[in-house]
């Protein structure tokens, strides 16, 4: 099928040097908020890629929890694929496509676990039925059928029945912390306005890109 003709023209205001803030975090901040007011459908939702050792990549959509200076977290089974391929490749990059402002916003940097402390805060935040997904789904390996899933469901409700249900030691959060920061502003005629940070030192070197 043949989608060549399927386009429209970006039709938003420039981004400039001096509308940006020093902090790539700060900015991403001021965007996130806009996005989030402008009614944009989960605009935490972020493709996650990853590599194995083999450098072969990987990408699927996970949530962001948690941000600041510090990274950007999301949680995951620690036995589900993209978790084995950050142990394999503890480095990652994510996306936010925010379409319907017309930007998106690139983060590449390496990986690493979150506390303890800080997985459990999460997952005590979580709906009890969350945190009963969590023990039961053995994240990214073959199940014969759904059916499979459902009986382990029933059985894990029997089981925390009564009280508060304890954080799984084989689930947790893990943190990308920043090494590039891209901030893509689409414009018309495809003459979009793009600024990345990179890391130097303790703050960010910051330069405009062609599109």
């Amino acid at each position: 099928m043949d989608i060549s003709d399927m386009r429209r023209d970006f039709e938003s205001e420039g981004l400039d040097r001096s509308a940006l803030d020093d902090n790539p975090v700060q900015q991403f901040h001021r965007w996130f908020e806009e996005a989030r007011a402008a009614g944009i459908l989960e605009p935490n939702a972020m493709s996650l890629a990853t590599a194995d050792r083999d450098a072969m990549p990987d990408i699927r959509t996970v949530l962001l929890k948690y941000f600041d200076d510090q990274g950007f977290v999301f949680y995951t089974n620690y036995g589900s694929r993209k978790a084995r391929e950050m142990a394999q490749n503890p480095q990652a990059a994510l996306l936010f496509p925010w379409i319907g402002l017309n930007r998106q916003v690139r983060i590449q940097g390496s990986v690493s676990r979150v506390s303890k402390a800080e997985s459990l805060r999460y997952f005590t935040s979580r709906p009890r039925g969350s945190q009963i997904g969590a023990w039961v789904s053995e994240q990214s390996r073959v199940i014969t059928s759904r059916g499979v899933l459902e009986q382990k469901v029933a059985d894990m409700k029997r089981k925390f029945a009564d009280g508060e249900i304890p954080l799984p030691d084989f689930w947790g959060g893990y943190r990308v912390v920043p090494q590039r920061i891209e901030f893509w502003q689409g414009r018309p005629s495809r003459l979009h306005d793009c600024f990345e940070y990179v890391r130097a030192g303790d703050g960010w070197h910051i330069q405009r890109l062609q599109p």
